[in-house]
């Protein structure tokens, strides 16, 4: 029995909402623990073709659980590795999934919830969201978050941001690259619901090739081997099941067996 996340199924989506509102969706290690099992869950369910990360209450995720802070105060260094290990490969199994993931952002997204945010393929966001990695204001870094927060905003901007653990509104976390979509917060639905409904015309195998390209090519040297990698990728996609399936639906001028059916 889940007790700190809910998981919402659709057709061929899941819902995963974070669903402690009372203490804004702080993470503690059985947040982080239900949420790893239920990605790892969705990750096998050949019926769910995206996923949803959203929260329940006023707020995303306020970062870390105050209980859990004080329990870090005292633990022994060991403790406090292996504590950290369990967000951090939450983290990797949310960024490595090959199901496409959105983040539905309202409200504060603080420190370990900018983690969540980033780890996702896409992030949209309420206008009244605020973000903040607050860490250094704690005498902490923001370590098992920073390669996805990197990845999204860059060493530059992070310069700023990690350092001085300033808050910073949702116009700004468009513009570095956090979000990729701004809307009114009761407009967020709508929107997911839009990108949903776009990669339902998507192959999921071609989806999940995309993400690992993303993955292993991004920031990689555009040398002999990357140019040999890509072209090789090409290669074994045309040849796969769904390669040839939505080649051959192209010429037929029909749907490929994976997008909906025509409306009738």
């Amino acid at each position: 029995m889940l007790q700190t996340v809910e998981v919402a199924y659709g057709p061929q989506t899941a819902v995963v909402w974070l669903n402690r509102p009372e203490v804004r969706n702080a993470l503690d290690a059985r947040m982080i623990a239900e949420l790893t099992d239920v990605f790892a869950t969705l990750e096998q369910d050949a019926e769910v073709r995206a996923i949803v990360l959203a929260a329940r209450g006023k707020a995303f995720c306020a970062g870390a659980d105050l209980n859990a802070m004080r329990q870090s105060a005292q633990a022994s260094q060991d403790e406090n590795r292996a504590d950290a290990m369990g967000l951090a490969n939450l983290l990797h199994s949310i960024y490595t999934c090959s199901k496409p993931t959105i983040a539905r952002v309202h409200g504060p997204c603080m420190a370990g919830g900018m983690g969540l945010v980033t780890a996702c393929d896409i992030a949209v966001a309420g206008r009244e969201a605020r973000f903040a990695l607050t860490e250094t204001r704690l005498g902490l870094i923001p370590a098992m978050i920073s390669p996805y927060v990197l990845r999204a905003i860059g060493a530059r901007a992070a310069s700023r941001w990690f350092l001085t653990a300033e808050t910073f509104d949702a116009a700004e976390a468009w513009r570095l690259g956090l979000v990729q979509e701004l809307c009114e917060t009761d407009e967020l639905d709508s929107h997911i619901n839009a990108l949903l409904g776009a990669f339902m015309f998507a192959s999921p195998h071609a989806v999940a090739q995309c993400k690992r390209l993303i993955r292993d090519l991004a920031g990689r040297a555009i040398d002999a081997d990357a140019i040999g990698d890509t072209a090789a990728r090409l290669a074994a996609q045309r040849a796969s099941d769904d390669g040839r399936e939505g080649i051959a639906a192209f010429l037929e001028k029909r749907r490929p067996r994976w997008a909906p059916p025509e409306a009738s």
